[in-house]
């Protein structure tokens, strides 16, 4: 597990990015979700050791029941840390076997029989065997990002970050990378950055929603949405309504359907006549959560 406590930074420019976050981390799957600015890559920048905290604690448990001050012994943390940054660059004119096997001297594996057999096994298990000789410059987006998740796994680390993922992927390399990651969570706590709900939803079996440095939300996404139970609903309206809507009711999400909105609502009853009950989803409590933090500041 990695337990987070009262984490702080503000930088040299004023904005604080991150603000008091406490998170506990468990082995498997954990979102983290926000908009644009809500402090996720700096928490993960934090906690990847690429940037420094101003105040708080963080400490990820390891084999044995032994422990690793994140802040701190920042060595040893690497020895133990997967990361994929949102911008993962390659050289494109080496091939992914070549450049994994670079990879893995720098992690530390330097006996070559070791070596080989470690890069051999990643480039199987993210599906790239078959193209192990090409160079990476050829490689289609998605399978960029399956070799950066390769180069994460290196040294079996039990901490893997990977910040936005699946941004730009067509929709079946993002099913790739989404079906490996979960297999990689199995054994591994693995923290999703997003601001992709449905990627929450599909994979993480628990999760915090941040806004502007804050923490919103934690816990299972399922119990987050079954808290909504009953209390969301579904109108089409016209164009011309929306305003009017927005200041008599509680609208969560608007949505274009064939050209005309579909509102959700929040409401512990039916707000007025046409609308229908909807099941919520974990979009509903995003936006809920975000409402909620924009009307307490």
């Amino acid at each position: 597990m990695l337990s987070i406590r009262h984490l702080g930074k503000t930088y040299a420019n004023g904005v604080r990015a991150l603000d008091d976050v406490s998170l506990d981390i468990p082995r498997g799957m954990f979102g983290l979700l926000g908009p644009n600015g809500a402090g996720k890559s700096s928490l993960m920048r934090t906690l990847a050791t690429l940037q420094e905290a101003d105040r708080g604690s963080a400490t990820l448990e390891t084999a044995g029941g032994k422990s690793i001050d994140v802040l701190r012994e920042t060595g040893l943390l690497r020895r133990q840390l997967g990361y994929l940054p949102q911008d993962f660059g390659v050289y494109p004119k080496v091939s992914a076997r070549d450049l994994l096997n670079h990879f893995a001297v720098l992690k530390g594996i330097t006996t070559r029989g070791q070596r080989r057999e470690v890069v051999d096994a990643l480039l199987q298990q993210v599906n790239l065997w078959d193209v192990r000789k090409r160079k990476l410059g050829t490689f289609s987006g998605g399978m960029r990002q399956r070799f950066g998740i390769a180069q994460a796994l290196l040294g079996d680390p039990r901490l893997v970050i990977v910040d936005e993922p699946t941004a730009g992927l067509d929709p079946e390399e993002r099913n790739r990378f989404l079906n490996l990651l979960a297999e990689i969570g199995e054994n591994v706590a693995v923290i999703l950055s997003t601001h992709i709900v449905e990627d929450v939803t599909d994979l993480c079996s628990s999760m915090a929603i941040m806004n502007k440095g804050q923490v919103l939300l934690t816990g299972k996404p399922a119990d987050a949405i079954a808290a909504l139970a009953q209390q969301v609903w579904r109108k089409r309206i016209d164009k011309s309504a929306l305003a009017d809507y927005e200041l008599r009711h509680t609208v969560l999400s608007t949505r274009l359907v064939a050209g005309s909105p579909v509102i959700h609502v929040i409401s512990g009853e039916r707000p007025e006549a046409g609308f229908e009950p909807v099941a919520p989803g974990l979009e509903d409590v995003y936006f809920q959560r975000l409402r909620l933090h924009a009307q307490a500041a």
